[in-house]
């Protein structure tokens, strides 16, 4: 039981490495896509905003196959097609080509993205104990090595189609030779009522001691009290959704942001600007390698609480001061506290209602991805009305507001394991 449990859990791992290859590629080959279509910048994004559309319909689709079908079948099926899909922009030699590519790799993106996360949610959960973070962690491991396959690739004189074939093929096999260490029987079945575990055991509150709204192993429901349950958990992941928009809002400013604010704020040099995105991104990276670990220590409310509000920190520091210095170590504090926000609130939709994980992600997870693309443009649209800087204090608020309402997952139901199921942590606190 121990082996299969790590084995699921490296190959989760190597989803999340493969879905950020993939995207990666995507991303550094842009540029090439644009100059090989014949586009100008509007008209690129234009056509970006199809691949967020398909994304989101992918996430809301692939929520209700995964409890349908099982992640073992649904995420290496979403890793073929997206690692499939991957040439497509590639080959495209006009707009409406582009577009239909696009559809179709966003489309597989989203399928990946939310079958991946539902899946983790039932490693996590068998663990007994918080891994979330740490496999979003491995996410930008893939957008490293999209970038050292595309440079390399330019060195040798490939052209921007054969590479993304090649990672295309590479990505089919890794999609397809993993899926035999998924986790089994994560599909609720059939008769099944609303609410069962599939495939996973029983959850446990939030700060792993019994609380009052946990009923005992095995005790019987009063009657009449599965509706009210339902309609509570409906409401959770509505509010789970909504926190889920603020703080990737808050991301996909920072991504498109943080360099042109030191460089046309603060007048740093375009050489030195371009850190402020690299520092934002290391501290996120860092935050979520060890956020695990303070959540298995504090709870997930603490991680959110204390994340969110750090992140409100920095971002305002980041806003209003005048040194380069400051605005950096604004971006890091910024990325260190949003790094854990998003993982928690993806593992609370998905311990909700095991035997809905995958439809209650996509649900948290798209309103989200929406939020990741609105992010760029509302600040844009603000700064025709003040000053690039203070149109972060919008972030400001969006933080404290996520940090105010952290509570919410006080309760929740979180990962538990029975004890042979549960993988023991080594000594000193740390995840294998």
């Amino acid at each position: 039981m121990e082996h299969r449990l790590r084995a699921a859990r490296v190959a989760t791992y190597v989803y999340f490495v493969l879905c950020g290859t993939l995207m990666g590629a995507w991303v550094v080959h842009i540029p090439a896509v644009e100059s090989r279509v014949g586009i100008g910048h509007a008209a690129l994004g234009g056509l970006l905003v199809l691949l967020g559309l398909g994304a989101f319909a992918g996430m809301r689709a692939a929520g209700s196959l995964t409890d349908r079908l099982g992640a073992r079948t649904v995420v290496p099926a979403s890793g073929a097609l997206c690692a499939a899909s991957l040439v497509l922009p590639g080959l495209a030699p006009n707009p409406w080509t582009l577009a239909g590519a696009l559809l179709v790799f966003g489309f597989a993106n989203g399928c990946l993205d939310v079958s991946m996360n539902a899946h983790a949610v039932h490693v996590e959960q068998a663990y007994g104990r918080p891994v979330m973070s740490g496999f979003h962690a491995t996410f930008s491991v893939g957008g490293v090595i999209a970038a050292g396959a595309a440079a390399a690739a330019a060195a040798t004189g490939l052209g921007p189609a054969a590479t993304l074939a090649l990672l295309g093929a590479a990505g089919l096999a890794v999609a397809l030779l993993t899926a035999r260490s998924l986790l089994p029987g994560t599909a609720a079945p059939a008769d099944a009522p609303e609410g069962t575990p599939a495939g996973a055991p029983a959850a446990a509150a939030d700060s792993g001691a019994p609380t009052d709204s946990a009923a005992p192993t095995g005790s019987a429901a009063p009657t009449g009290s599965a509706a009210p349950a339902d309609h509570g958990a409906r409401r959770r992941i509505r509010v789970l959704a909504v926190l889920a928009l603020m703080v990737m809002l808050s991301e996909g400013a920072a991504n498109d942001w943080s360099a042109l604010h030191l460089k046309d704020v603060l007048g740093a040099p375009a050489s030195t600007a371009a850190f402020a995105y690299g520092t934002y991104a290391a501290a996120m990276t860092v935050g979520r390698l060890l956020a695990d670990r303070f959540a298995a220590r504090h709870g997930a409310t603490a991680v959110l609480r204390y994340g969110a509000a750090t992140a409100a920190l920095g971002i305002t520091v980041a806003a209003l001061t005048p040194w380069v210095w400051a605005a950096f170590l604004g971006w890091a504090l910024f990325g260190l506290g949003l790094s854990g926000c998003v993982p928690q609130l993806f593992s609370a939709a998905g311990h909700a209602d095991p035997a809905a994980a995958g439809a209650n992600v996509s649900r948290v997870a798209g309103l989200g991805y929406l939020g990741m693309l609105a992010g760029p443009a509302v600040i844009g649209w603000l700064t025709h009305l003040t000053a690039l800087n203070h149109a972060f204090l919008l972030l400001t608020l969006l933080c404290a507001t996520a940090a105010a309402s952290a509570g919410i997952l006080r309760g929740a139901a979180r990962p538990a394991a029975t004890t042979t199921d549960r993988v023991p942590a080594p000594a000193g606190g740390g995840t294998p």
